[in-house]
Order: C-alpha cells, then structure tokens, then sequence
C-alpha cells in the first residue's frame, strides 16, 4: 500500500467495510483513535494503527470503552481529529461520554458495528438494535447525527462526511454499520485527496479577550480554541454560559439546551441523505437502512415484476430522522413496510411521522442473520391488496 502525504490511499481497492471505514477517517483527516477490541469492530482500528504512523498519527489501545470514550475528546480539544470504534456492549458504555461530547460541542465520530444483543448477545453475528440507542441512550435533551451505510464503498465515503458534520455542527456523530456491512468485501473506489472534500475545524481567530468558547456566531455552532493556544476556557459538562463557566439557572439551561437542539435541527433538510426510487405512484414503500437495504432490495424487484407499484425509501441519515419527507410520502401512499434487524425501532419513527396518514407495518427479525428477500415480499404483497 502507498499512500499521498495526506494519508490517502488512491485507487481502487477490494477491501471490507471496516477497513473502508478506517480509510475514510484517514481521507477525512483523523489523526488519532482510542479503542478496546470487540467483535466486529477490531478491524477498524487495527488497520488504523498500522497505518496512521506514516501520516504523524497515533492510536492508543485503552484499558476499556470508558477511556476510550473520553481519550478520543481529550484529543480532539488538543487539536486532533478523533475517533473510536465500538460495538454494542462498548456502545452501551460510551454513552456517559457521547452526552459529555454532545453538552461540550466536541466534534468525535463514534463507529458502531452493530452485533446481536443485548448483553454479550451474538458477538459475531449481525443486528440493527443500537438504533434507538445512538439517538437515546445519554440522559437529557441533546442531538447527534447518525449515518448508516450499506457497502464498503460507502463506508468509506460517509465516514467522511461523518467527520465533515462533526466538524461542521460541533456534535458526536454516530456511524452505525452492522457485522454484515463490516466483514463485507467489496470493490472500493477512493478519490485522490484533492477530489476528498474535508471540512475545516471551526478554529477561531478571535483573539483571547474577545473569544466566548459558547457564542452562538450566529449559526448556533461556536468557534472552537485548542489546548495551549492561550485560550483560556473551561471544558465541562455542567450547564455553562457562552464564555464556559457552569450557571446553574433555569434561563442559561434552557438557552443552551435549545440552542443544543437547533443547530441540528435548522439544518435537518442539509444533513438528510435518503436514497428513493419509485415513490411518485407507489402504492406500498419500503423503508430500510444498512444491510437490511440491500435484502429489501430484492423483494422491491420481485414485486415489482409482479406488476406492484412498490416504491424505496433507504435512509442513509437515521438521525436526525427525516421525518418531513416521510410525512409527504404518506400522503401518497398506502403503506409503509420497514424491515430492520431488531424486533421494531425506527419503524417507530416512520410510524409517528406518517401520522396515520399510511399504514405502517413492521418486518422485524432478531438478528443473528440477515432477512430473506421473500420474507420482505410477502408483506408487500399483503400490504399491496
């Protein structure tokens, strides 16, 4: 392997999703990854280690997921773009530190290779259970992004845009892809770095009397200072004012907390990417994410050979949920079929942003395995008639 002097790895490749994964975040710019080893998440960080040397990066392997989770945003606010890699019972761990990273506006990408749970579960085997959980699982109101990708190609490629809306909004990103997606290997094409785009840390160039390491600039996303820059600025998960002091009152909390909530919000419409077809005269449409996506795939062609008007609707950003284009394609259709790899998470979304408007049916398996494609088409079918 040879790499550009950006740590870019040209060409074209027949590589997994996890080692897709870690080429994205080095494209992106990630220069450092704390991480404790799990299944089927390792291969992440073990390419990262070997590789991030040669580009003046670190890894560090920490005692467990809890280091890692605060290591990764001791790095970030010491001027490094940062990651770790996890899976299920290390995500449930992290989830202290993704409401820490959320209340102190630090910009991390937190990889989730989703396995069967709870618990233990099926360390080697697949679900899609941790989709409630990136968006719930820390206490109080806070926002994240999360994108869900479905082929090593796009593994890489969201990786990077995960670091680009980290560093854009200010916010932990999930990247939540399966075992399946992970240990998937496929043809990955990766652009030469000038083709990549990388979006910027919001550095400030404020100087130290008029820096507020909180102000809202107007976007709802402050301008961020590094550690030994002669900055001075506290980092802390108590509710704070704009210049970073805790201010226990009602009023400070709820300015921030909205605030929090609206610099995500105001841009869901930029964040959202879906991938559709077919939905102008679709009679049923089918929702799905990750791998669950490409099985549903199948069943969309097999029905549509049937002479059924069956439309997709693939959701590449799972949060925030784009509940508004949900909401218009229900006006149009007569139901909604969502196939995931839990026993019923986000069709609770799609559920609540049809409003009644659609019928929408469930097609839960427990992971473990992925669907079969006539599993998928049968529920069409009945939701067809």
């Amino acid at each position: 392997m040879k790499a550009d002097p950006r740590g870019v790895l040209t060409g074209t490749h027949f590589i997994d999703g996890d080692h897709a994964c870690c080429e994205g975040a080095l494209a992106a710019g990630a220069r450092f990854a704390a991480g404790y080893p799990i299944t089927p998440s390792t291969e992440v960080v073990e390419r990262f280690a070997a590789r991030v040397p040669t580009v003046g990066g670190s890894f560090i392997q920490m005692e467990d997921e809890l280091a890692a989770s605060i290591t990764l945003q001791g790095a970030v606010w010491g001027g490094a773009k940062a990651f770790t890699v996890t899976s299920g019972p290390g995500f449930s761990l992290m989830m202290e530190h993704i409401g820490y990273a959320a209340m102190t506006e630090t910009p991390c990408v937190f990889v989730d290779v989703q396995r069967g749970g709870p618990s233990t579960g099926l360390p080697t085997l697949p679900a899609q259970a941790d989709m409630m959980q990136a968006r719930w699982g820390s206490h109080g109101d806070y926002e994240i992004i999360a994108l869900c990708p479905n082929s090593p190609q796009e593994c890489f490629d969201l990786t990077v845009r995960a670091f680009n809306l980290a560093e854009e909004f200010r916010v932990p990103v999930m990247f939540m892809m399966d075992e399946v997606v992970g240990h998937m290997t496929e043809k990955v094409v990766i652009p030469a770095a000038d083709q990549i785009e990388v979006v910027p840390r919001r550095h400030t160039r404020k100087s130290a009397e008029d820096y507020l390491p909180y102000g809202a600039n107007g976007d709802g996303v402050p301008e961020i200072a590094h550690a030994g820059e002669g900055y001075k600025f506290h980092v802390i998960g108590l509710t704070h004012d704009e210049r970073g002091y805790p201010s226990m009152t009602p009023q400070t909390q709820d300015q921030l907390i909205r605030r929090l909530q609206a610099k995500i919000r105001e841009a869901v419409d930029r964040i959202t990417l879906l991938d559709e077809e077919h939905l102008d005269d679709a009679d049923v449409v089918v929702v799905s994410y990750g791998i669950t996506s490409r099985v549903a795939q199948r069943a969309i062609e097999l029905a549509r050979q049937q002479g059924l008007r069956v439309g997709k609707l693939r959701l590449i950003t799972c949060w925030p949920f784009p509940e508004k284009r949900i909401r218009e394609v229900a006006a149009t259709t007569k139901a909604f079929v969502v196939p995931e790899l839990n026993l019923g998470q986000m069709v609770r979304e799609v559920e609540r942003a049809a409003g009644g408007k659609a019928l929408t049916i469930p097609v839960p398996h427990a992971g473990g395995s992925v669907h079969h494609p006539e599993d998928i088409l049968r529920v069409i079918v009945e939701a067809s008639r």
